[in-house]
């Protein structure tokens, strides 16, 4: 498996990219809310993805929950646009793990082409889910957190990075999502910790 700067997870051997917390319409639905916020993330995101299907030559992507933020997101413009990003992929398959914004937001429409399932999906050795929760029938690839990291320097300078974090029975990915930010996270003695930091992944140092 090998951790992308592009916020995915990429298992060579079985052509499959993983990827966490896409949040598609997420400026759509805070506008419908009357929150002032620019369109654009939704439409890079999609951008992002078409790159990294393409440089991978991916033939499986699985969407470990929340691919899209809310169903007022959904609007017709955005949908157009999410489907004619599907038909440039139509020989990738494509599962959606639903998440807690997914089953929200309802069904995907019937002409995305998506395997949805429920968590834990099971592709041995790993259960797929959108929760950080241990499962018994494998280790847990999942989201849902939004990971993130501070970094101090000796300058008391610091900064909040995205991470992938590996636990001993969880990994939970970096958001994908342009519009998402990241959380905080309190790593345990025997996690890594690999922060996202522009074109490099780079596992960091557990400070106790």
């Amino acid at each position: 498996m090998v951790a992308l700067p592009q916020k995915a997870l990429w298992w060579p051997s079985r052509g499959t990219l993983f990827v966490a917390d896409v949040h598609l319409g997420k400026e759509a639905s805070f506008q419908a809310q009357s929150i002032p916020i620019p369109m654009g993330p939704t439409a890079e995101t999609l951008n992002r993805l078409d790159a990294l299907i393409r440089s991978t030559r991916a033939e499986h992507l699985i969407l470990l929950g929340d691919l899209w933020h809310a169903k007022s997101g959904r609007t017709p413009k955005l949908v157009d646009d999410f489907i004619a990003w599907r038909t440039r992929h139509q020989t990738v398959k494509m599962t959606l793990v639903e998440g807690n914004h997914d089953l929200k937001s309802g069904k995907l429409p019937a002409n995305s082409n998506f395997e949805e399932v429920a968590e834990p999906f099971l592709v041995p050795p790993f259960a797929l889910s959108h929760y950080p929760e241990p499962c018994a029938d494998g280790y847990v690839l999942c989201g849902h957190i939004h990971p993130g990291v501070l970094l101090e320097g000796r300058g008391r300078q610091s900064m909040k990075l995205p991470c992938f974090w590996i636990g001993k029975r969880v990994a939970v990915l970096p958001a994908f999502g342009e519009f998402t930010g990241c959380a905080r996270v309190s790593p345990v003695e025997g996690d890594q910790v690999m922060v996202v930091a522009e074109d490099q992944v780079i596992r960091v140092p557990l400070v106790s």
